[in-house]
């Protein structure tokens, strides 16, 4: 089937509706890890910023126990900033990159003590002069340790949105700033929250499970080959 039979064949995309079809998908299934931690009383600035590093390539199984074991020792920059290196190192054992993540860590806490007193800065600009800190992380951190809106974009909304048509862009930074003119505002910390699941599960890199998709009739497929 070509594209444009595909396309032709497609209800119009509707955001609004594709949130309310995102929401029953992902009922079930297991939450983005800095949404599950918020969850479970770890959602301040700090407690997600820390997360979210300690997550980035790690699998959100590994990062809600890595978190839960650290956060019952330090929780604050003034805690953290106290560890020392080796202990900091074992506590994030089983994450990925523990020694870089733990000099990162160590170095944004001393850092906020010092230079912020003690509070978590709230701008992109501010939390990216961080060391290992980069756009998606400064965006977890200030939607959902702020409840600013921003926009988090990893490799599944990433795709997705890509994959929906909705944007067109070929990096996951490029699709932040497209989703930042496309998206309507009250979507902006959701979509992260409902793409994270969906994109493990549902909506996967290679063979897609389209057949049972809520959103196929909207969605355009872009890029699709194989699916389930």
């Amino acid at each position: 089937m070509t594209a444009d039979k595909v396309t032709a064949d497609k209800e119009p995309f509707d955001i609004d509706e594709a949130f309310r079809r995102l929401r029953v998908a992902v009922a079930d299934l297991p939450k983005a890890a800095m949404f599950a931690l918020r969850d479970r009383g770890y959602g301040n600035p700090f407690e997600q910023l820390v997360g979210s590093l300690i997550s980035a390539r790690t699998r959100d199984e590994t990062t809600m126990a890595v978190c839960e074991r650290l956060f019952a020792v330090a929780r604050t920059p003034q805690e953290m900033a106290a560890l020392s290196e080796a202990e900091l190192v074992r506590l994030l054992n089983g994450a990925t990159f523990p020694e870089p993540k733990a000099r990162d860590i160590l170095a944004l806490s001393r850092r906020i003590v010092v230079e912020h007193g003690g509070e978590v800065p709230d701008t992109p600009d501010r939390l990216m002069a961080f060391r290992g800190v980069g756009p998606k992380i400064a965006a977890l951190t200030l939607a959902v340790g702020f409840g600013i809106p921003a926009v988090a974009v990893d490799v599944h909304v990433h795709r997705i949105t890509n994959r929906w048509g909705y944007v067109a862009a070929p990096t996951p930074e490029r699709t932040m700033v497209a989703l930042m003119e496309a998206l309507p505002r009250p979507y902006w910390v959701e979509i992260n929250e409902r793409l994270v699941p969906f994109g493990k599960w549902i909506c996967t890199g290679e063979r897609p499970r389209c057949s049972t998709c809520l959103l196929l009739s909207m969605c355009r497929q872009v890029g699709v080959t194989t699916h389930r």
